[in-house]
């Protein structure tokens, strides 16, 4: 099966726009991927969809595994190392039989290191194609993370109840660097941070107290505490997260800040790490940037229907500013990302300047400013009107030299996002003209005011669905009133939905998180509102006579469809 056969037959079956197959025949090359990686990175199409094509194909079935049936000594017949590396599973074991899930079962070195396991163990083979989504799930039941931390503290000969002085345990670190010692704290440290990518994690969180360290994963916006370790393993832990960031080993007075990078199952993982010194030691925290969890669609953040057509109709322009608005860790910049994706194109020149680089893009040119050296959102700004962009990304507008340069830029000719902090997407106009950005300049550059928010999705496989309260019903029904009538007539019999937790989402109940928007387009009766003096209450009037969605609608229409809790919605809308 080549690449063009797999196109091929997607586009037949519907599922490939002909166009989008043509630009990754194209791309493949310049990328060096192939095309079914390429529709797995950017999830063009359901991994299902294409592995039952690629079933079809190679004539090999396709089974959806059950990883609750994957136990531990299933997972003895093939070592962790080889299912990672060559991306295969076992599935069941039954006499001399031993069946297999595969990723890629034409890959040559797979099938080799496959034939030398079933000679070894004198077993026939079983073959069945998985999907990648699949796969990782089933690698996590390998995860090593609790025997690692036993290990560690084993090799160390910590020994409950074991007390060090502060400077006793710097010494102790100096010895363990260069002797064996070094190895299990290697290990462990490499196993908090697969088991942080393993778990979706978004920051790891490593923190001395006065007697343990605790190790903590913010995983779907809220911190869970996954190990706690004697305290003696605080400063070894510390040391190797410092060299493996090029941070300074001796200096722990003051905060500092490093990256690195590393391969994860198969991953390009971004770790990016701060330092912060507190009395019982140094703390770290650690950003997991994962591009396959951070680099989303419009349609993954939540971002549909009326709300994305307005989003899409401003990025059509020649040009322009998009503003996305909302408070710290609502998911601005990574709608800004989500844009940057569409507009990334051969013909377009892509600039943007970030506090920091989260995530590397392919085919845009992003910098990190550094204030302590001067280059700051401002002064990088000016530089890149000076670099031939089509399309400018400006991290966050935080000062009056930033918002009046980055209105600037927009009515010179440019596409432009930022975002900005302001409650909802109609006060981002006063907040400009707050920061002495001129109102007339704002009808002709300002395109489209985006607000959002985040909140917890429900796990689509226990969600169950129950009357709401009459208190939560009259809510609903006052929201509803507003809307235009198709929407309102989907919505008769109203129910809301709870997840009660289940297997697949570890009994949490939900399973990620997803935005809820309101999104506000410049009109020319906007126009005649700002020109006549901006009015809060005029720009509400103006909002509703438009039929913006607000942020309480949208997340009410997307707890009526499943998707999130009605009462979180409620709850993070409370005061808009």
């Amino acid at each position: 099966m080549d690449d063009k056969q797999l196109l091929d037959n997607l586009i037949s079956a519907g599922l490939l726009a002909k166009e989008a197959a043509e630009k990754l025949l194209k791309e493949m090359e310049l990328l060096g991927k192939s095309a079914e990686e390429i529709i797995y990175d950017r999830r063009l199409v359901p991994e299902e969809e294409v592995i039952k094509i690629k079933s079809q194909l190679l004539k090999i079935p396709y089974k959806k595994i059950n990883v609750e049936e994957i136990t531990k000594e299933l997972l003895a017949n093939i070592p962790e190392e080889v299912a990672r590396t060559y991306k295969v599973i076992p599935l069941s074991k039954a006499k001399d039989l031993l069946v297999v899930g595969m990723v890629s079962p034409m890959d040559s070195q797979a099938q080799d290191a496959l034939r030398f396991v079933a000679k070894q163990q004198k077993i026939n083979l079983g073959i069945y194609l998985i999907t990648p989504g699949d796969f990782d799930l089933a690698l996590r039941k390998y995860s090593p993370y609790k025997d690692e931390v036993e290990a560690a503290i084993r090799s160390l000969d910590i020994k409950p109840g074991k007390k060090a002085a502060s400077g006793e345990r710097l010494i102790f670190l100096e010895e363990g660097v260069a002797v064996s010692e070094e190895a299990p704290i290697i290990r462990l440290v490499a196993s908090t941070l697969k088991e942080a990518v393993n778990l979706g994690a978004s920051d790891i969180h490593i923190e001395p107290q006065r007697s343990k360290l605790r190790i903590r994963f913010r995983i779907d916006g809220n911190l869970q505490e996954v190990s706690q370790m004697p305290i003696e393993l605080h400063q070894p832990i510390i040391s190797r997260i410092k060299v493996l960031a090029n941070l300074k080993l001796d200096e722990t007075r003051i905060p500092q800040d490093g990256r690195f990078r590393s391969i994860v199952f198969g991953r390009d993982i971004d770790f990016r790490v701060a330092t912060f010194p507190t009395p019982a030691g140094e703390k770290a925290a650690i950003r997991v940037l994962d591009p396959t969890v951070g680099l989303k669609t419009l349609e993954d953040l939540g971002l549909t229907g009326r709300n994305a057509e307005i989003l899409k109709e401003a990025l059509a322009e020649p040009y322009g500013l998009i503003l996305i608005t909302g408070p710290t860790g609502s998911g601005k910049t990574t709608t800004l990302y989500a844009l940057l994706q569409i507009l990334n194109n051969i013909q377009s020149n892509i600039v943007s300047l970030e506090d920091p680089v989260e995530y590397f893009i392919e085919g845009v040119n992003q910098s990190q400013v550094q204030p302590e050296i001067g280059y700051d959102f401002a002064s990088g700004l000016r530089q890149i009107l000076r670099q031939d962009p089509d399309v400018i990304m400006v991290g966050e507008v935080r000062d009056t030299e930033t918002a009046q340069l980055t209105i600037h830029a927009a009515l010179t000719g440019h596409i432009v996002l930022s975002t900005l902090h302001t409650n909802n997407a109609a006060g981002v106009i006063p907040r400009l003209v707050d920061m002495k950005v001129d109102s007339f300049l704002l009808p002709a550059s300002l395109n489209v005011m985006v607000a959002q928010r985040l909140v917890s999705k429900l796990c689509q496989k226990c969600k169950k669905p129950e009357a709401p309260s009459a208190k939560v019903a009259d809510i609903i029904k006052k929201e509803l009133e507003s809307l235009p009538a198709e929407l309102k007539g989907k919505y008769k019999d109203l129910k809301i939905y709870h997840s009660s937790g289940c297997k697949a989402c570890n009994d949490k109940g939900i399973a990620g998180r997803i935005a809820i928007f309101e999104t506000l387009k410049m009109t020319p009766q906007l126009k005649d509102i700002i020109n006549a003096g901006v009015s809060e209450t005029k720009l509400a009037e103006e909002a509703r006579h438009q039929g913006m969605i607000t942020l309480r609608q949208d997340g009410i229409l997307k707890a009526l469809d499943g998707l999130v809790s009605m009462e979180e919605v409620l709850r993070e809308t409370a005061e808009l």
